[in-house]
């Protein structure tokens, strides 16, 4: 607002400190690039799910709020089972479910089956039938091809732009182009993301993704949480209603503190972060995809390279979350440091296309940002820093262009900028036509009201009849001061307008503009993300590699198994003080099941979990913790290793081990890698060993065709009765240990064997048992042993003998003889007699 005043008796001044002011105060620095700026919080992102299946093919598309994108797979058998859907289920987690309303028996069965799933976590999906007319083919392509999408430019005609979608939506795949109508149609129906808009604003779509599960390694949510791959943990807190879950101790997560970075990931952007978890959900037997990944990763641990990661990895700090800010472009909603985001995005984004042009063009990543970073970069960057003011934006909380872009804007502004002494003098002849009375007034300047005259208040003026000044329209009273219409202000309001709202306004159809010339460019920036994400990761791998030793493994298609040399658990390696590391080999003629046995604590299940996590690293294309290692063709890890008890599952812990060694003897092939340890444990011993000797039986039998099978067991019976057939095809491994007098040494070495005891005492001892206690475990032991009777100890039996015979003698004194309903008969047979037995 501007103002001035003036008084009688001297010449009006220019307006001082707070009296006269413009609409644009003194711009405030903007971060640079280097300053570090604090991301807003997002709101969760919700997935919908819309799926076909009919004739053994599934047809799959989904809608993903966090990038506004449609991702879709193009037809692909399945089993009666539903497992693929399953799988993609299991992985995106969807907030809802949409498919026809005409399903065949098996699709009504999954989904009910679905839907009564209330372990689910976090929640079951919601499952919603459309009519089948919905999910028609002709008025599926209609949707398609008639939907508003930002990334089509506005100058392509109507046969351009279905050659265009053509390109990237397989139209020859009829349950896809299906299942992709109908998910427009319940977007179009719910207003995902725009239910508080106009009815005329649709869902925002920035793109089409194609996504594909073959070649993909089956590993279930009770692996990744075993392997601790993954490990959410629960961190309530007093703000939130829901308590927050934050990644623990694990391979993808974070180390414990004063640890600053976390073990695999160590992307510095979201997209990074988010593209390195989906690698971990779909580990890959695409060599060419693992030998890709692995080179970027060998050339950044070159030593004469080590720069140029780091430059590239402050670089990929400044990429930002381009989907969120193109979305708010889409539906108008742009925030004033979006602007700043995206314009450090694109610079930085052109920084990693010259480093890359320097790099060497045989490696595809390389040459996929140095080509694809195109000039459109370039443009939007130069547009955004020569139309956007930051400093005038940041300071005013709105979008203000530079000087020199529009002159109509400029002349606005420089008449604002002029009103101060422009309204003084105008001040000082309102204030000669007053009333002697009034000792001062001032000119004030109000947007969407207007030109004002402003006087103080008069002791005189009480009622509101006393306002009315002759020439005057009074307006309103505000802090003791009068606000009038006059005729030089009705003047100024036809002369200059509403200066104001004219400058927000032609500056927010220039922003308009801008804005469509940034969605025009849509594809550049999603494919920016894209691959600079990729980037993002393999540099987070490179760095691991190199802070732990990591070597780079060998992948052999015709090798049935693994070959790890002196391997290290990547986790273990870094809590403990010293890690012995340990080889394994299986396949061939090394045997294709492996029989662990040891004492406890002797490192049997940090073995097994070794063995299937170097496995894991290298079918996600990253190093691995060994000196080296040859990984063959291995489409699935099954894992028995800890029960994931749970209440609501409804299930006993054995109940929970039996169901993970069932999926294993159910799905394993001889490509698959089994990890068990300690099955049988949860019930009668007998039952127990009978069952883990008939489940290794099974896969025996399997000849040629049986997977890889690591078993840990604490039951020696199963060696020492022969419950296993002899042959090639079992191996026998055990933990090296050295008994030093009544001390038991732990050298954690495999080697080829068996144990001779489990040494239970040993551990019950580290644990805190009272001695005595121990002593009469191992008396009972050899009793079992050797076939003998389990004798009481004498000592506790004496004592019982002294106690029951005071509980008699107690019973005597307390006898009445006087009292003639006493029956001495009863007495005797019912008290003494028992009691005396007892005794004897």
């Amino acid at each position: 607002m501007a103002s001035v005043e003036a008084t009688p008796g001297r010449t009006p001044q220019g307006p001082g400190p707070g009296e006269a002011s413009t609409n644009f105060p003194c711009p405030v620095p903007v971060p640079g690039p280097g300053e570090a700026e604090e991301e807003e919080e997002e709101e969760p992102a919700e997935i919908h799910l819309c799926v076909l299946w009919n004739s053994g093919y599934l047809g799959i598309a989904y809608y993903d709020t966090s990038d506004s994108t449609i991702h879709f797979m193009p037809d692909a058998p399945d089993h009666e089972s539903l497992k693929l859907l399953q799988r993609v289920l299991d992985e995106i987690d969807p907030q809802s479910v949409v498919t026809s309303a005409k399903q065949d028996e098996n699709m009504t069965r999954f989904l009910g089956k679905l839907a009564s799933q209330e372990h689910r976590e976090p929640k079951r999906p919601e499952i919603i039938f459309l009519p089948s007319v919905d999910f028609g083919l002709e008025i599926s392509k209609q949707r398609l091809l008639s939907g508003n999408y930002s990334f089509i430019p506005d100058s392509m005609t109507a046969t351009e732009k279905i050659l265009f979608l053509s390109s990237i939506i397989p139209f020859d795949c009829l349950l896809t182009v299906r299942a992709l109508g109908g998910l427009l149609k319940f977007l179009a129906r719910r207003r995902i993301g725009v239910e508080l808009e106009d009815y005329n604003v649709s869902v925002p779509i920035l793109g089409f993704k194609k996504f594909v599960l073959t070649h993909l390694v089956s590993i279930d949510q009770d692996t990744y949480s075993v392997l601790q791959i993954f490990k959410s943990e629960s961190h309530p807190s007093v703000y939130k209603v829901a308590s927050g879950l934050k990644e623990g101790l694990s391979l993808f997560g974070s180390l414990p503190t004063p640890l600053p970075t976390g073990i695999l990931n160590r992307c510095r952007c979201k997209w990074g972060e988010k593209l390195l978890r989906l690698w971990f959900t779909r580990p890959t037997q695409d060599l060419g995809e693992l030998n890709s990944r692995l080179d970027v990763i060998q050339f950044f641990l070159l030593p004469q390279n080590l720069d140029m990661a780091q430059m590239l990895h402050r670089l990929l700090g400044h990429i930002k979350n381009v989907p969120l800010i193109l979305k708010r472009m889409k539906l108008s909603h742009t925030k004033v440091s979006d602007w700043q985001v995206l314009y450090k995005t694109v610079y930085s984004a052109l920084g990693l296309r010259d480093a890359c042009r320097s790099l060497p063009q045989s490696i595809q990543l390389f040459r996929d940002i140095a080509q694809e970073f195109s000039d459109d970069l370039h443009h939007i960057a130069s547009l955004i820093g020569k139309v956007v003011d930051f400093e005038g934006s940041l300071a005013e909380n709105r979008f203000i262009v530079l000087p020199n872009i529009d002159p109509e804007i400029d002349e606005k502004k420089r008449r604002l900028m002029g009103l101060p002494s422009f309204l003084t003098e105008v001040a000082q002849k309102e204030l000669e036509n007053l009333d002697s009375r009034i000792p001062s007034c001032s000119v004030i300047y109000i947007p969407l009201i207007g030109f004002l005259l402003s006087i103080p208040r008069l002791l005189s003026m009480v009622e509101t009849s006393d306002f009315e000044i002759e020439g005057l329209d009074f307006m309103f009273l505000s802090e003791e001061k009068l606000h009038y219409r006059s005729a030089r202000t009705k003047e100024l309001d036809a002369l200059l307008g509403d200066l104001h709202c004219d400058i927000r306004d032609q500056e927010t159809l220039l922003m308009h503009q801008l804005q469509c010339q940034v969605l025009a460019r849509a594809a550049v920036l999603t494919r920016v993300l894209d691959l600079a994400s990729r980037l993002d990761v393999l540099l987070a791998l490179a760095s691991a590699a190199r802070d732990y030793g990591y070597s780079r493994p060998r992948y052999s298609p015709r090798l049935l198994g693994v070959r790890i040399q002196n391997g290290r658990h990547p986790l273990m390696e870094l809590c403990a003080r010293t890690f012995v590391p340990n080889s394994a080999e299986c396949g061939g003629d090394k045997g294709r099941v492996k029989v662990i046995t040891g004492p406890n604590s002797s490192g049997k299940s940090i073995y097994l979990k070794q063995v299937g996590l170097i496995t894991f690293m290298a079918l996600v294309g990253s190093f691995v913790p060994a000196e080296e290692a040859e990984i063959g063709a291995v489409d699935a890890i099954f894992t028995r290793i800890h029960s994931c008890e749970s209440i609501s599952l409804g299930l006993s812990t054995f109940m929970i081990d039996l169901n993970q060694v069932a999926k294993a003897v159910n799905n394993a092939t001889e490509q698959s890698l089994v990890l068990i340890d300690e099955f049988g444990k949860g019930t009668n011993t007998v039952d127990g060993l009978a069952l883990l000797a008939a489940v290794i039986r099974h896969w025996l039998a399997l000849g040629p065709t049986c997977p890889h099978v690591f078993v840990a067991t604490n039951f020696l019976s199963l060696v020492q009765l022969q419950l296993l057939p002899q042959g090639p095809l079992v191996q026998y491994l055990t933990m090296e240990t050295c008994e030093d007098g009544n001390d038991l040494v732990f050298f954690y070495q495999v080697c080829e064997g068996v144990a001779s005891a489990s040494h239970a005492s040993h551990t019950a001892a580290q644990a805190g048992l009272p001695d005595k206690l121990i002593a009469r475990g191992k008396e009972v032991s050899d009793f079992i042993r050797s076939g003998k009777p389990i004798q009481p100890v004498k000592e506790l039996l004496k004592e019982k003998q002294m106690e029951n015979c005071q509980t008699l003698v107690d019973k005597f004194l307390k006898l009445d003889l006087e009292d003639p309903s006493l029956d001495l008969d009863i007495f005797m047979s019912q008290e003494v007699l028992p009691a005396a037995t007892a005794v004897l």
